[in-house]
Formats: C-alpha cells, sequence, structure tokens
C-alpha cells in the first residue's frame, strides 16, 4: 500500500517533466517536438534570413571599381589643347550675361515649377511637396529626421551671404571628373571663375595643373566623398546630397562630429569618411527639388514608384543636378571636363584614374544618352558652355 501511495505521489511530478498529451502515438509526439524547437529558434531564423535578404541587397547596389583595368595611353593633341585655352578666355572676358542659365532651364520648366530655393533651412518653410517622393528626389517618410538635421545647421541669416546675392554678374563652372581634362592645363583658368562646384571626391594636389586649386562648393553624397579632405580652402562649402534615408544619419554625425551607429554603416556600399574638417557655418544641406526638377521636368523621366526589387535609370549624375543647383547660384553656367565618348573605350573615364570609358557600359542607375542629349541643347542653345568640347565642341574645326 505504502510503495502504492508513492508511485501515485510521484505521478503528477513525473508527468510535469514528460507531459504524453498523446500516448501511444510517436508520430504526434516528434511533431509537437518539431514545433517546439521551431518555437524556440524561430527569431534567430527570421533574423538570419533578414540579414541574408540585406546582405544580397547591399551587394547588388553599384559599387566603384577598383583600378585593375589600364587605358591606352592618353595624348593630348596640341592644336586641340590652343583651342580649349581660348575657348574658356573667350567665356571668361565675353560680356556676363545675368541670370542666363536660369531663365534657359526656365523656358523648359512646367510653369508650376518656382523653385528658388537651393539649400534647406531650419528657419525657412520647407518647401512644398518635399514629402512627395523617396530620396532623391524627397523625403518621404524622413520628416522627423530631416527637421532633427537641421537644427544641427545654422540658420540662413548666420551664414555667409550666397554668391549670388551680389550685384556682380557671376560666372560659375560645374567642374566634371572626365578624363576630357587630363593634359589640357586649365588650371589657372578654371581658377580665375567666380564660382567653382566639383563633384564628389574630384581631387586636386597633383591635379591641379589641369583642374585649378580653388573650391568653392564640393556637392556629394557620402560614398563619393573623399576619405581624406583634399581642399584646403577654409571657405569651401560642403553640399550633402541625399540618396537614401541613412545618408541622414551620416550628414548629421558630420555636422555634430560624432560616430555613426553600427547598423548605418551596413547600408554603405562604400567607405566613407568619418569627419570632415569644416566648421559647422560651411555645410549645406541639398533641396531634393533640385535633383526631382532636374529628373521629372527637364529630363522628363517618369515619376519614381515602388519596385520591390531593381531600379529605374531615373536618378540623375551629379553633374546634371550641380548644373541645376548652378542656375540658382549664378548667372552664368559653364561646364568643364562633361561628355563620354564610348566610342574611344580605351580613354580614360576620370582625370585621375585609370578606369576605361567602357567602364559606362556596366552602369545602370543614369540614362547617360538622355543626359547627353539635354546637355547638347543645352550648349547649342547658348544655355550653358561647355569649356571643354566633350558634349558639343563649337569650337573645333568643322
Amino acid at each position: 500500500m505504502e510503495r502504492s501511495r508513492a508511485l501515485r505521489a510521484r505521478g503528477p511530478q513525473a508527468s510535469s517533466h514528460n507531459p504524453e498529451e498523446f500516448p501511444g502515438c510517436p508520430v504526434i509526439e516528434n511533431n509537437m517536438r518539431l514545433l517546439k524547437r521551431w518555437a524556440a529558434h524561430r527569431r534567430w531564423l527570421v533574423l538570419a534570413v533578414v540579414l541574408g535578404l540585406l546582405c544580397v541587397a547591399i551587394f547588388s547596389l553599384p559599387r566603384r571599381e577598383t583600378e585593375t583595368s589600364v587605358p591606352v595611353d592618353w595624348h593630348v593633341n596640341l592644336t586641340h589643347k590652343k583651342q580649349v585655352h581660348e575657348n574658356v578666355r573667350r567665356v571668361l572676358e565675353s560680356q556676363c550675361r545675368p541670370s542666363s542659365t536660369r531663365q534657359s532651364l526656365l523656358a523648359r520648366l512646367p510653369a508650376s515649377s518656382h523653385m528658388t530655393q537651393a539649400f534647406l533651412w531650419k528657419d525657412l518653410p520647407l518647401p512644398d511637396g518635399i514629402f512627395m517622393y523617396p530620396p532623391p528626389f524627397g523625403f518621404r517618410g524622413l520628416q522627423h529626421k530631416v527637421e532633427e538635421l537641421l537644427k544641427l545647421l545654422p540658420d540662413s541669416e548666420s551664414v555667409p551671404l550666397l554668391e549670388n546675392t551680389s550685384e556682380k554678374c557671376r560666372r560659375c563652372v560645374v567642374m566634371g571628373n572626365g578624363g576630357i581634362l587630363r593634359g589640357l592645363e586649365l588650371g589657372t583658368l578654371i581658377d580665375r571663375f567666380d564660382t567653382i562646384i566639383r563633384l564628389n571626391s574630384g581631387p586636386l594636389g597633383e591635379f591641379s595643373v589641369d583642374v585649378g586649386n580653388r573650391t568653392s562648393i564640393r556637392m556629394s553624397y557620402p560614398e563619393g566623398t573623399p576619405l581624406h579632405w583634399i581642399d584646403t580652402n577654409p571657405h569651401t562649402m560642403f553640399v550633402a546630397v541625399v540618396y537614401k534615408s541613412v545618408d541622414l544619419n551620416w550628414i548629421s554625425a558630420m555636422i555634430s562630429k560624432r560616430s555613426m551607429a553600427l547598423w548605418d554603416w551596413l547600408f554603405f556600399w562604400q567607405k566613407v569618411p568619418d569627419q570632415i574638417p569644416l566648421g559647422l557655418h560651411r555645410f549645406r544641406l541639398l533641396n531634393p527639388h533640385v535633383i526631382r526638377e532636374m529628373a521629372l521636368d527637364l529630363l522628363l523621366y517618369p515619376p519614381p514608384k515602388f519596385r520591390l526589387w531593381g531600379q529605374d535609370q531615373n536618378v540623375p549624375t551629379m553633374g546634371v543636378s550641380a548644373l541645376n543647383l548652378a542656375s540658382l547660384l549664378c548667372d552664368e553656367v559653364s561646364l568643364a571636363g562633361f561628355g563620354y565618348n564610348l566610342s574611344q573605350q580605351g580613354a580614360p573615364l576620370h582625370y585621375y584614374d585609370k578606369l576605361p570609358m567602357s567602364f559606362m557600359l556596366q552602369q545602370t542607375t543614369h540614362n547617360v544618352d538622355r543626359e547627353t542629349k539635354l546637355l547638347q541643347n543645352l550648349v547649342k542653345e547658348g544655355a550653358i558652355s561647355d569649356l571643354t568640347g566633350g558634349l558639343h565642341c563649337s569650337f573645333c574645326p568643322s
């Protein structure tokens, strides 16, 4: 009897450790064990799937090629070099035409377009429709981030006046990074322009004889920004361009001189600098309408739409976006180092590296053909000047 009571007393305890809801059914028991294991590990599985998809997305982004291809030797024709120098002098010494480039662009824009604000400021209302599209065309879903970033920036009244506020008619040159600049020795002439806009990491230093020493504005997105700052002029402005939402975090870190979160680094397809040695008042946040206007109203791309995978060729290059910015800051706009001659696939793509022109055939983000046609038309109309003749060489022998 005592043994019987002991067994009955141990019974409930044993069942609490080894529940047998379906005794005698090993298949159901095994299934239940599998379900319990799945419940215990599903968080890790979900995390692994998310990280896997993230890695695939990151590695599918366009990446900057390393200098593994050596182009053919590049020799500058001395006659052509002389013609380029004469063309640049002619532009610099001609009568400056106030607001000529902006007026030419406005003639191509719909009547509803009246953008005048190049940058965003915390003391000025944000432009209408700025949250309609995602980056780089707008800041949809990012209102809080934008407002927090603008709090870090000075207001529009406490910074040096923009150059177009003076009474002088100002000439602006947008310096492309094209290999066409190599060997032209335009540096001293380029430095004579009132405002010099440089793109991404286009270097000076040893290349100054071709591209000049001065920088008024360096316009870039995170991955394109020089890892080591190359503009020694303390009055240089850095214009930050937002292509994706995490770029706002990077800009905030630059301005406030703090480190970014480790998670944010995963969203950049190339190493980005962790500091830019400029004072707070030298940073600007580009109005995304500058890019939207170029894309939708001038290049006539369709409005951006959500895509689960891949991308449309509807993002303007930094060069044409800089042209639109320049039209708001200067009276006359000239371009140098623009034009991709794909018939010379071994020619240098950039003035500072060994990438061949054929590399442009691999990119899928920009519609280079459509951009080239627009720029060629603007040059022919006299809206802008092509200093180096890579788009439309008005000074070349016919």
